[in-house]
């Protein structure tokens, strides 16, 4: 059964980090295979089949669910390689699969109806009834994972417009590209999240000081400059700052955190069926910490009770020490 209080929906970008965050309190986990089916496909993280599989049977061994990314979009002549992942999944007992393409969502429903739920992913992008009703109607999707560019009152209104699940992003990396769409990152590298599951690949990034300070570069491109002494933060496109009308500034807001633990109770009066924390790149140690303080944040709230206050608490593992409720709140420029 999944339960009718918010679920709290973890990274496992390991199966040490699984563990980690099924004993710190996560209702389920959400991994990928060692390969790009999944938008994080980096050198040292991710699951072998026989890996997953014995995740799936510690994770239901504490009474978590296991949810499989197999997230990004299959390439033409390659689609049996999604397939299979989707296949591997099931077999190894995965309680959902996360997924954006139609031909591996076609293929779960089709295939393995009734054995896994369909969740729809973020990189699908979608965040109207029209769209996610679709999703619905024609693969039987039971939860989308709604982009980050919505307030909780456009979550709200969404969630009495549709008759499905919703999860929303509560902490981690904001992203804000339209979601699914990284074409700046695939035009500077050649690779992206959701081709290839690499956004700004490490070997792609440098910095060089000179005189003025640091500058970030991405393939050479120069993405972010930074005074002598300034902290520099990873260049992804997406949060460069860039010069316009002679002045130059990020795209929405300067590149820190999301953190929406002081809407936990917001999300429950909007009908959020799940908080998902983002981080598969992240060790085991930052995941523990953050589910232990989502999890007494998230108890506290379906206690009825007030949010524990959390932002302080996290603040060290946020990207620079910064945190925003993003567009929640509306606040972006």
């Amino acid at each position: 059964m999944w339960p009718q209080r918010m679920e709290l929906v973890c990274p496992a970008g390991t199966p040490a980090t699984l563990r980690a965050a099924v004993q710190a309190g996560a209702d389920a986990v959400y991994c990928g295979f060692r390969d790009d089916t999944n938008a994080r496909n980096f050198p040292g993280l991710n699951f072998s089949v026989p890996e997953l599989a014995e995740g799936v049977r510690f994770a239901h061994g504490l009474g978590a669910k296991v949810l499989v990314a197999i997230n990004t979009f299959a390439r033409v002549g390659e689609v049996d390689r999604w397939r299979r992942a989707a296949d591997a999944a099931v077999e190894c007992g995965a309680d959902a699969i996360i997924a954006c393409d139609v031909a591996v969502l076609d293929h779960v429903a089709r295939n393995h109806s009734g054995r896994v739920r369909l969740h729809l992913s973020v990189q699908a992008a979608a965040g109207t009834p029209e769209a996610i009703g679709f999703y619905a109607r024609t693969f039987g999707v039971r939860r989308v994972v709604i982009p980050r560019v919505l307030s909780v009152q456009e979550i709200a209104a969404l969630n009495r417009a549709i008759d499905v699940e919703t999860e929303a992003f509560v902490f981690g990396g904001l992203c804000v590209m339209i979601e699914g769409r990284c074409y700046l990152s695939s035009y500077a590298t050649g690779r992206s999240p959701n081709l290839n599951g690499v956004c700004s690949p490490p070997e792609e990034v440098s910095y060089d000081e000179d005189a003025d300070g640091m500058a970030a570069r991405l393939s050479g491109f120069t993405i972010d400059r930074y005074r002598p002494g300034e902290p520099a933060g990873y260049p992804t496109l997406c949060k460069g700052r860039f010069a316009a009308g002679g002045k130059a500034s990020y795209l929405f807001e300067e590149p820190v955190s999301l953190n929406a633990g002081s809407l936990i109770a917001g999300f429950k009066a909007a009908g959020v069926t799940a908080l998902k924390i983002e981080g598969r790149q992240r060790g085991k140690g930052y995941v523990a910490e953050v589910v232990r303080a989502f999890r007494s944040a998230v108890d506290a709230v379906e206690a009825g009770g007030d949010a524990v206050e959390i932002d302080r608490l996290l603040a060290a593992q946020s990207e620079g020490g910064r945190q925003t409720a993003g567009a929640y709140r509306k606040t972006w420029r």
